[in-house]
């Protein structure tokens, strides 16, 4: 029978669930509170330049492809898409690089040239974490995280000890060289935790990494967005930008309508893709699942500290993804992990589109977007941002041995503030909640309300976890949920 539901944000996580729910045969509308959709994959434009505001790592394009075959419907029915090559660049102390090839041919080179028997080492290493992928992906990751023994299957029990071992663990013991071994442990940095504190099962994202290559859809990320958004509005979601969502209204332990800039409006179903934290406090406290202290134990993925440049020339020495791993890689993940505070050191990466995309800065110019990760709930003022900016511009220019600053037409900054002030982040965290072992699967929080009926939770705080792959699937896992209710 058809529902009418609510979905609480833009994200991706919302977009996909609105999309399925829509095809369900549901009436589906859409309430995102700030004047643009996307969530964190808004993005903006100014003085010719193009900046997308959040993710900017097309990863896993086999998921991207698995949701719009879902409808029929292909990526390039919405938008272009590059493998890039190299993927990325690490730049190390005295601005040595390695380049990541869009190939894992040319990526065993590399390992050879940095490593004795390099090669022969990554290649069981990309075995191991291929199998891994496909566990993940056709096994795990597609399951709402309802009960233990979703991660049983006779795949996965062979598999039980990389739960109980980590990443870090791994790579130590496989490989010698430092650069290859931060080269290796950087991908699940995106799975919001410490290598030393990842199941090494997540060396999957290895595989994303290396087997699967680094995609830029053409225009911006936000591009797939806007393909998403045409989807939807094809199934008869119906968007709604502005729209604040003051309290989720409960009957009888009955979700039953949400009161939007102070209106009041009755559905059958309401789904939150915005922050799970928030989204409770729209609750009366005797509705709420998880306490204040549930909360503040978990372990959060980081916040950032980003910086949208452009500049009037072209610049030297750079890639369209670039890693600054020239200071030490544990020290900071002690900064944001074991004593939150600010980092001494940061490493920091950069990314400009324009290197690769001519759409997204005006001709000769370029557009850099630049990210500090940094603890969530750090103390964020103007002066702090600016202390940091200089930090990395300085060390910037040292390591691709050019001067930039005063090429600089167009500077803006957003951080911990600015992720609770838009997106009611819960301590102005960026990517979500970490996937540590104890917050695997069934134990993140969960998809629908153990309190109220009728009330379901997406996105990157519940399964599977962070990341924009993750959040589609999410959308899709909590779409089944409610069919099924």
């Amino acid at each position: 029978m058809s529902k009418s539901i609510a979905v609480i944000g833009s994200g991706f996580s919302s977009l996909a669930a609105a999309c399925y729910l829509a095809k369900q045969g549901n009436t589906v509308e859409v309430f995102e509170k700030n004047d643009s959709l996307g969530g964190r994959a808004r993005r903006f434009k100014e003085n010719g330049f193009t900046f997308d505001m959040g993710p900017s790592w097309y990863w896993m394009p086999d998921v991207f492809e698995r949701f719009f075959a879902d409808f029929g419907k292909k990526p390039s029915d919405y938008y272009e898409l590059d493998r890039l090559d190299p993927g990325y660049q690490v730049v190390f102390e005295g601005g040595e690089t390695i380049e990541i090839g869009d190939s894992l041919e040319k990526i065993y080179k590399i390992f050879d040239r940095e490593e004795e028997n390099g090669a022969k080492k990554l290649k069981k290493f990309i075995g191991n974490a291929r199998k891994n992928y496909d566990i993940a992906i056709k096994d795990l990751v597609y399951k709402p995280g309802v009960s233990p023994l979703e991660l049983v299957t006779p795949k996965t029990i062979t598999k039980l000890g990389e739960f109980f071992s980590t990443v870090d663990k791994d790579v130590e013991k496989e490989f010698k060289s430092d650069k290859l071994k931060q080269i290796l442990k950087f991908p699940v940095l995106f799975l919001g935790a410490k290598p030393s504190e990842t199941p090494s099962f997540y060396n999957f994202m290895n595989y994303a990494d290396f087997g699967l290559g680094t995609w830029h859809p053409r225009g911006g990320f936000h591009e797939v967005i806007a393909g998403m958004v045409k989807l939807a509005e094809s199934l008869g979601v119906k968007l709604n930008t502005n729209a604040t969502i003051d309290k989720i209204h409960v009957e009888n332990k009955i979700a039953k309508a949400l009161e939007i800039n102070g209106e009041f409006k009755k559905f059958d179903v309401i789904l939150s893709g915005a922050d799970y934290h928030h989204t409770e406090t729209l609750l009366d406290q005797q509705h709420r699942q998880y306490s204040e202290e549930y909360w503040d134990k978990k372990v959060f993925a980081p916040s950032s500290l980003l910086f949208y440049i452009g500049f009037d020339k072209k610049l030297k020495n750079i890639k369209h993804h670039n890693l600054f791993f020239d200071v030490d890689f544990n020290e900071h993940a002690k900064d944001i992990y074991t004593t939150p505070r600010w980092p001494e050191e940061p490493l920091f990466y950069a990314n400009f589109t324009s290197k690769t995309d001519p759409t997204t800065a005006p001709e000769g110019h370029e557009n850099g977007f630049f990210l500090i990760p940094i603890a969530p709930g750090v103390e964020d003022t103007e002066e702090l941002r600016e202390t940091y900016f200089n930090k990395i511009m300085t060390r910037f220019e040292s390591l691709t041995n050019q001067d930039v600053q005063k090429n600089i037409i167009f500077k803006k900054s957003f951080c911990v503030n600015d992720f609770v002030k838009d997106y009611n982040s819960y301590k102005g965290n960026a990517y979500g909640m970490a996937n540590t072992l104890l917050q695997t699967a069934f134990l993140r929080p969960k998809l629908k309300s153990k309190k109220v009926k009728n009330l379901y939770f997406t996105g990157q705080l519940t399964v599977p976890g962070p990341g924009v792959p993750p959040a589609l699937i999410s959308g899709k896992l909590v779409s089944e949920l409610i069919e099924k209710h």
